[in-house]
């Protein structure tokens, strides 16, 4: 698979199986295993997905070595210290079953929880710092951020020693976020897409599916070569075995200048939640 290459040099698949919403058990480690086999090399899920157990097992059961896999996971909101924190990827390592990780995001740059407490900025450079001795330890190869917005990554930039890497966040079809992708590109971070398909939204967009008709692939497949268009990352999931196959079959689509730019206004779709508004 090709791949792009972070700020450390750290080479990264350009497209990785999201397996947010998938759940843990059976499902998880079938669609998992399925896309290794299907030929993903990056997998993607988090402490709050509640499904890194049986991540670790499709991986420790498939025929990919541990090694040529880029595995992901993200510190969840509850964790506010140094120490809570690097506890908790500790834990995610156990149930991953990995002794390191290929990338570590904080998940949400401002919980609901400490906006009444210390506030988001000092909650984020102590987590921060620990995941900053975890890369240094040689735990995590790399680290970055997901949800973070502008302020959030100048208000980290205050304290961080290292410059995350990589930011997560939902960038599809009708949600470009071009001056927050801007900056980040700016600051040599790796812009990576969640949700490529508006959670679902997508699919309802008569002018998504006329536009997919044009360049001779689906909807799916479109919203997902518009990502590596502008250079994002883009994190597809599915659990249906065609769909996990046809959603990697897609490096070598090239779309229009102007189909890229018809996708990006797209209305009414599902778009970027704010994070300093959500209710967690």
């Amino acid at each position: 698979m090709k791949t792009y290459q972070l700020s450390n040099g750290v080479s990264i698949p350009k497209i990785a199986f999201g397996t947010w919403q998938i759940p843990d058990g059976e499902e998880a480690h079938r669609a998992v295993l399925y896309a290794l086999e299907a030929g993903y090399r990056h997998i993607d899920t988090a402490q709050i997905y509640g499904n890194e157990a049986s991540v670790g097992q499709a991986i420790a059961d498939s025929s990919v070595a541990r090694e040529d896999i880029f595995l992901t996971t993200k510190v969840w909101n509850d964790k506010i210290g140094v120490e809570d924190t690097l506890a908790s990827v500790e834990g995610s390592m156990t149930k991953l079953g990995v002794d390191y990780l290929d990338l570590l995001l904080i998940h949400w740059p401002n919980p609901k929880a400490i906006r009444d407490g210390i506030g988001w900025k000092e909650r984020n450079a102590q987590v921060w710092k620990a995941l900053e001795d975890l890369y240094r330890a040689g735990k995590v190869k790399a680290i970055g951020v997901s949800n973070f917005m502008e302020h959030h990554l100048e208000g980290l930039l205050e304290t961080a020693e290292i410059t995350p890497m990589v930011n997560q966040i939902m960038l599809a079809p009708g949600t470009p976020q071009p001056e927050l992708v801007a900056y980040c590109k700016s600051k040599g971070i790796l812009l990576e897409a969640y949700s490529p398909f508006g959670t679902g939204t997508l699919f309802q967009s008569q002018e998504a599916a006329d536009l997919a008709k044009e360049a001779g692939c689906s909807v799916a497949q479109l919203a997902l070569a518009w990502s590596l268009e502008k250079g994002f990352l883009p994190l597809p999931k599915s659990t249906s075995p065609e769909n996990i196959q046809a959603n990697l079959e897609i490096e070598d689509l090239v779309i229009s200048p102007e189909a890229v730019a018809q996708l990006d206004t797209l209305t009414g779709l599902k778009g970027q939640l704010d994070p300093d508004l959500a209710e967690f």
